[in-house]
């Protein structure tokens, strides 16, 4: 095969979720047999997005901007809070165009064995709007894994306190499904008839 940069090009690759070796190969004959227009296009926005992007303090999302633009925007409903366990949960939603509220990335959801404690999860911002009387609902929009209601018990426990609307996603998640991976047309249905937690 080539030589070791191409080795190492492929073997980085490889390492994307989605990505296994093959795939990893193809991808890099692609970037190769194009570099002027593929490759080197991609390294700058790969060094951008590596020198720009943040964590917002304020929700757990990713952005150039901190706060966030979804933090930002007057437009939002920021009395409503949709809780998610990842931003491809938060990107997946947004990409639906059905939910206009603000909101909350945990970073995780909780399990013992992979180490993550309520104390791991990203909740401390949430809180504190709550704290200042900001928020009329949450929407816990968390994966249907064991984790993922392990977490909405907790949290919907940590929420009674505060008597605010606490609601979840409704229908078409199935078990185990992560957010990340459903159509707009099921997102956009667990959203809209979401009921009490």
């Amino acid at each position: 095969m080539g030589g070791p940069e191409i080795e190492r090009l492929i073997h980085l690759l490889s390492r994307l979720p989605g990505f296994g070796p093959r795939s990893a190969r193809r991808a890099a004959l692609a970037l190769l047999k194009q570099p002027q227009s593929k490759m080197l296009p991609l390294a700058t926005a790969l060094t951008q997005a590596a020198t720009l992007v943040k964590v917002c303090s304020n929700c757990g999302n990713l952005d150039s901007l901190d706060p966030c633009s979804l933090c930002c925007d007057p437009k939002r409903n920021a009395e409503q809070i949709c809780v998610v366990e990842t931003v491809g949960d938060l990107w997946a939603i947004e990409k639906a165009n059905i939910y206009k509220g603000l909101y909350q990335v945990l970073g995780g959801a909780l399990s013992p064995l992979a180490g993550l404690r309520p104390e791991n999860l990203n909740t401390k911002s949430l809180f504190d709007k709550l704290e200042r009387g900001e928020v009329k609902e949450v929407i816990l929009a968390l994966s249907a894994t064991v984790e993922g209601v392990t977490t909405q018990h907790w949290l919907y426990e940590q929420l009674l306190p505060w008597q605010i609307k606490v609601t979840r996603l409704s229908q078409g998640i199935p078990m185990g499904g992560s957010l990340e991976m459903l159509d707009e047309g099921t997102l956009t249905a667990a959203l809209t008839t979401r009921r009490p937690a």
